[in-house]
């Protein structure tokens, strides 16, 4: 496991890396980003935004979902991997953004998790990037990026990640740490193939360190 610090220098330098990174759903409001971010589970942004640039100027308020059949809405949604499931969860956290919120995305974690479709990761997103209230959500690639680094066990949970980020990243930097770990996931320390050779990381990587044994002793025996 990493020292103290040694995580602060790996945060310095992903975000000397990656100085930029950001939400890369596009949206214009807390609501277009709680549907994109509800769309994107287990699908990439990109497709996400595809479909999202037509959706969102056809559906513009929660009363715009309810207004049409689910039909409809699993039409405009279905080139995205579980469209039905999250078609209907669409319908019904708008209707209870209605009856509970006057239509509005409520600027708190607790309450979004009580909307269908809603788990902690989309409320962890939702809560920092819409309301700026500190938060980690943890994705496919802020998990892999805190267990190959050893700033988090193999064998943690996801929630378990994000309890042991929190304790070790400062809180004012929670929101910032979870796209600069998205971004370094994504385009370097990808689940298949990673940079590790050109790695800034490599000499504190337990798994770059592993994985570039195994290229040195195959470039060896050419």
């Amino acid at each position: 496991m990493l020292t103290k610090k040694e995580i602060r220098y790996c945060l310095d330098e992903i975000a000397r890396m990656f100085p930029d990174a950001q939400c890369e759903l596009n949206h214009r409001n807390p609501f277009e980003l709680l549907i994109a971010v509800v769309l994107s589970a287990q699908c990439t942004d990109v497709l996400v935004n595809k479909v999202t640039k037509t959706l969102f100027e056809k559906y513009k308020t929660p009363e715009d979902y309810l207004n049409v059949p689910l039909e409809e809405l699993q039409q405009d949604i279905r080139s995205i991997g579980l469209w039905r499931n999250k078609s209907k969860n669409i319908q019904k956290l708008c209707k209870m953004l209605i009856e509970k919120y006057d239509g509005e995305v409520p600027a708190d974690r607790d309450l979004l998790m009580e909307l269908p479709g809603v788990g902690r990761k989309t409320a962890n997103v939702v809560a920092s990037v819409a309301f700026n209230i500190p938060a980690i959500a943890v994705d496919t690639h802020v998990e892999r990026v805190s267990k190959r680094l050893g700033i988090c066990r193999w064998k943690d949970s996801v929630l378990q990640v994000e309890e042991t980020l929190m304790k070790k990243v400062p809180k004012e930097e929670w929101g910032i740490t979870h796209h600069r770990l998205i971004f370094f996931g994504r385009y370097h320390c990808k689940a298949q193939n990673p940079n590790c050779l050109e790695c800034p990381l490599l000499s504190l990587c337990r798994e770059g360190k592993k994985r570039t044994k195994g290229l040195e002793r195959s470039n060896e025996t050419k």
